[in-house]
């Protein structure tokens, strides 16, 4: 009886995030309360507030289990979340390694820029969320500089910028991919963007 009710809370609690993300996608952040993710969910706002102390709340849990179980980042004391498998590429430098990688990455697109897109908007406007986005990228930014600190690669002080560099590069073209008009095939766009990380990582 016990694990029912544990299933119980665990459908409830994932359809509210799911019900907020499509909300948030559909009428914006800002425009979206409590009672429409409740309703969405075919709960009520007493049963939301069980689960999420405030819409910020959710769209704080969106940003650290949606978005993380997507690019397989898990918990880590020196990040906040951690790739493990971005730290090895990195450590690991070959031009091979990181363009898997990269693929490997543009295959969750679909699923993360969503989130990412919502996080900007929801900081905006929501004091809670302030850098919510940007403190996430910062974390990725930690798993590069790690990887180059594993593999001795360039200076300390270097680390760190290689890393904000890379990640700008790809958060810009995970957000941007799906609606610009660069001239290049997905396959082209990769290369690209692979051949600049290899100069900036190895």
């Amino acid at each position: 009886m016990a694990n029912l009710r544990e299933a119980q809370k665990q459908l409830t609690r994932r359809l509210l995030l799911e019900s907020g993300l499509e909300l948030f996608k559909a009428k914006g952040y800002a425009a979206t309360t409590v009672d429409d993710i409740a309703t969405a969910a075919g709960t009520t706002r007493v049963t939301f507030y069980a689960y999420f102390p405030s819409r910020s709340a959710l769209m704080k849990a969106l940003m650290d289990e949606q978005l993380n179980e997507a690019l397989q980042r898990v918990r880590s004391p020196e990040h906040g979340s951690t790739a493990r498998d971005l730290v090895a590429t990195v450590a690991e430098g070959t031009p091979e390694a990181i363009m898997a990688w990269l693929r490997q990455t543009a295959d969750s697109w679909p699923a993360i820029r969503p989130i990412i897109r919502i996080g900007r908007h929801a900081a905006a406007v929501d004091p809670e969320l302030a850098d919510l986005v940007e403190q996430w990228l910062e974390e990725a930014i930690g798993d590069i500089e790690d990887g180059l600190t594993m593999a001795g690669r360039f200076e300390p002080h270097q680390r760190h910028f290689r890393g904000v560099l890379a990640m700008a590069q790809l958060d810009y073209v995970a957000q941007h991919w799906d609606g610009a008009d660069w001239k290049l095939t997905r396959e082209q766009m990769l290369d690209e963007l692979g051949s600049s990380w290899v100069q900036l990582l190895t």
